[in-house]
């Protein structure tokens, strides 16, 4: 069942979901890039940093084997002081080392993510303690692939650290009889050497992990086709009650045009195709102003409505066409359709007038 859910997830994930996941706090995080960092703060570290203060410290070892009669442990605060003098050169021996890992692992973790406080991930969980659970992080296939990419670590470090010393053996053990303060130089010199060749290494190792991680980050979160549509739907309305809400305005906006027409001055037709109601009262605009427009069936309803109040119907193909796409509801005409609508409205007095005579 599993797998076919896996198999069913072939839509990459939405920006909602990234955002969503990234605001859990489920960011990819390579623990290589990391390591990495750590490396690159060693060698800089043994480099740069490690010499001057190896020299300083195989001098207070060498004055503490040779002349040990300086050193008087004949009370309590002797002993202090001598163990503040040593605890002093370590300190200043490790502060570099201290400093660099600690900055070059808060940039390692800000270089693949910015931090993000969540709750939720300090929150106790029981899956966190569950031997069924860390089992099956264990099996899961990255749980296999870190196991991959330590197993290949120690077989590269441990080739590489065969070749190095293999060379460096014997200068090694003779060390070891040696001046102190030439114990630590030589051992710092192989060091370096062997950490410089783990930082390559190390480094390869970092890339394609961080690859690797972004790649089966954005793979566990793709989503089925459905998930995207109902986030769509979450998102941006079920596009049915949407649809439907849409028909019930339309409704309501042809009901109220519908309304309008009885107090038109009349009705441009095409002649059943269009038609345009224009009301026009000198004392209401300077303009005629159109109150109801509408094609096919409705402008069929609408010519009946215009008949039956006794609104005056001109069949005018082209101009009713042109108002029709041109001019909405509740609006002014434009000044290009002023000459023929005048014509019309001068028609409907000029036969208001007659018909005043008759009578």
């Amino acid at each position: 069942m599993a797998d076919e859910d896996k198999d069913s997830k072939t839509e990459k994930p939405t920006e909602k979901k990234l955002r969503d996941t990234l605001e859990k706090g489920n960011v990819p995080h390579s623990r290589e890039a990391t390591l990495f960092a750590s490396m690159l703060a060693t060698v800089i570290y043994v480099t740069f940093f490690l010499p001057a203060r190896v020299g300083r410290m195989g001098e207070v070892l060498r004055d503490l084997f040779e002349k040990p009669d300086q050193w008087q442990l004949e009370t309590g605060s002797d002993v202090i002081s001598l163990f503040v003098r040593i605890g002093w050169e370590v300190g200043n021996l490790l502060l570099p080392a201290v400093a660099l890992f600690f900055v070059f692992g808060i940039g390692s973790s800000l270089f693949q993510n910015l931090p993000t406080p969540v709750l939720d991930r300090i929150q106790p969980q029981f899956s966190r303690i569950s031997p069924v659970s860390g089992w099956k992080r264990l099996f899961s296939t990255s749980g296999l692939v870190e196991f991959g990419k330590s197993l290949a670590k120690i077989v590269v470090v441990g080739i590489i650290m065969f070749f190095v010393l293999r060379g460096q053996f014997f200068h090694a053990i003779d060390s070891l009889v040696s001046d102190p303060q030439t114990i630590f130089v030589r051992l710092s010199t192989i060091v370096q050497r062997i950490l410089t060749i783990v930082l390559l290494a190390t480094a390869i190792v970092g890339i394609a992990d961080v690859l690797w991680t972004r790649y089966h980050w954005v793979d566990q979160l793709k989503m089925t086709k459905q998930e995207v549509k109902d986030e769509f739907k979450q998102a941006q309305g079920d596009p049915i009650v949407k649809s439907r809400q849409r028909s019930i305005a339309r409704d309501r906006a042809r009901r109220r045009m519908m309304k309008q027409v009885p107090r038109a001055t009349l009705v441009i037709a095409n002649p059943t195709h269009f038609a345009v109601a224009l009301r026009y009262v000198r004392e209401e605009n300077d303009a005629p102003v159109v109150v109801a427009k509408g094609q096919d069936l409705i402008a069929l309803k609408i010519r009946e409505i215009a008949e039956a109040n006794g609104i005056p119907v001109f069949e005018d193909p082209p101009l009713a066409r042109s108002m029709f796409a041109q001019v909405s509801v509740d609006s002014v005409i434009p000044s290009v359709f002023y000459k023929a609508v005048a014509e019309l409205i001068h028609r409907i007095y000029a036969a208001q007038s007659n018909r005043k005579r008759v009578r």
